[in-house]
């Protein structure tokens, strides 16, 4: 190789580097725009994030609201169901407390029957229809009040009178002048009753 070749080829050379070197610098400008890209798309990423936690929360928000109209729908059922269970367990209280009065008065037709054989033949009519009537009522739940002999209970007994008793227990029934019902568990008339007392000292 002469003098030129190698002048040549070191000029070649040199300028080769210079190229790569200046392909290896980054111009201010190009380093700025890729700055604000790689910003911007952090940005995007912060709004994605920010966006997503948003729709969680609306998907937190609308699960509890579900699950308070489910269990709203469901206590709406269990009182509709107890409506039904009380209507159908109920639902003669109107009628038997109708016939009740007339089961009254069959009962003192009863006890003011008189002696005689044509009163007893009556009575013993009466009472025929009177334990037909009864018969209804058990098959309705219905019972009595137990009233007299027993300790005075404001629940199921209703006291009009209070007698005198020094052998007797203060607050003891005493005289029954109504009898009591109870359906099912449930008061239909309590009984009228009287209620022993201390007898006043002279």
């Amino acid at each position: 190789m002469n003098d030129k070749d190698k002048e040549k080829h070191v000029d070649v050379h040199t300028e080769s580097a210079g190229d790569e070197k200046h392909k290896e610098e980054k111009h201010p400008e190009h380093e700025h725009e890729e700055h604000k890209k790689k910003k911007k798309k952090e940005e995007e990423i912060d709004e994605l994030k920010k966006a997503l936690e948003e729709k969680e929360k609306q998907i937190e928000e609308l699960k509890e609201r579900l699950l308070y109209q489910q269990a709203e729908f469901e206590n709406f059922k269990k009182l509709k169901a107890r409506e039904k269970q009380e209507v159908l367990r109920f639902g003669n209280e109107t009628l038997v407390k109708e016939l009740l009065p007339v089961i009254d008065n069959l009962e003192r037709a009863i006890e003011h029957a008189g002696k005689t054989e044509e009163a007893k033949a009556i009575a013993e009519g009466v009472a025929l229809t009177l334990n037909g009537f009864l018969k209804v009522l058990e098959k309705s739940d219905v019972t009595r009040v137990e009233a007299l002999n027993k300790k005075f209970d404001p629940n199921i007994h209703e006291a009009v009178y209070q007698e005198e008793k020094d052998d007797v227990e203060p607050g003891t029934v005493v005289t029954e002048f109504q009898k009591g019902y109870v359906m099912d568990g449930r008061l239909l008339r309590p009984a009228m009753v009287s209620v022993a007392k201390k007898p006043e000292k002279d």
